[in-house]
């Protein structure tokens, strides 16, 4: 499996081409953003017509990653539903995809600003979560330190032999890490953007995912 391999708050991770996040040492997957049931909010609520299989692809995708890494441990960084009628309409056949993924493993289901958080489903619930020096939340705050959130679906531009290429891109300095959306359909916001550069120190990095996710001073 392709990754790029990374110390942060003196831990050893891994950026994986999907957008998740892999902790080895403590078996601990990591996604943000899944934003499950997006189609279906965007029709309720008279949006664009979507092909409404971004959920099934969505966890199809988780599912490939935990059979790759066999983890033992999943945290869902917020913002795992489009919104909370999202999460109560979703259909049968994908409750039961997520109970299978959950089975023989420690699930956190971390608030996010869309879902407070799937109570009818298993797992934990929580504001965040802290192992080690490592804080999981949804959105960073000012002045943290090891910290890995997600929120802002960080995208960012590579540029070699007069190409661009624009993917989905984990940011991080000495203090934060925020990792890519991992949901189908959530696109994101450039690492350019005001509020990224105000949020990460001046030697952030970024890491394309993709089939070979690259790492790169991140772009401003």
């Amino acid at each position: 499996m392709n990754k790029v391999a990374f110390s942060f708050a003196g831990q050893n991770l891994s950026a994986l081409p999907s957008g998740a996040l892999w902790w080895p040492e403590r078996q601990l997957l990591c996604v943000s953003d899944l934003h499950l049931g997006k189609s279906e909010r965007m029709a309720r609520r008279g949006g664009a017509i979507l092909p409404p299989y971004d959920s099934q692809d969505t966890l199809d995708r988780l599912a490939n990653d935990l059979e790759r890494t066999g983890a033992a441990t999943v945290i869902c960084l917020g913002d795992s539903f489009d919104d909370l009628d999202a999460c109560l309409s979703l259909p049968g056949p994908e409750r039961l995809r997520i109970a299978t993924l959950q089975a023989g493993r420690r699930w956190i289901w971390i608030e996010g600003n869309h879902d407070p958080g799937p109570v009818e489903l298993g797992g934990a619930h929580l504001a965040e979560w802290t192992c080690d020096a490592l804080t999981f939340r949804h959105i960073a705050q000012s002045g943290a330190k090891g910290e890995i959130s997600g929120h802002y679906h960080p995208k960012a531009t590579l540029r070699a032999r007069g190409r661009s290429i624009t993917r989905p891109a984990f940011l991080f300095d000495s203090n934060r890490l925020i990792l890519p959306a991992f949901g189908t359909y959530t696109g994101g916001l450039r690492s350019s953007d005001q509020v990224l550069t105000g949020l990460m120190g001046p030697k952030a990095l970024a890491i394309l995912t993709g089939p070979k996710p690259q790492m790169i001073p991140m772009p401003r």
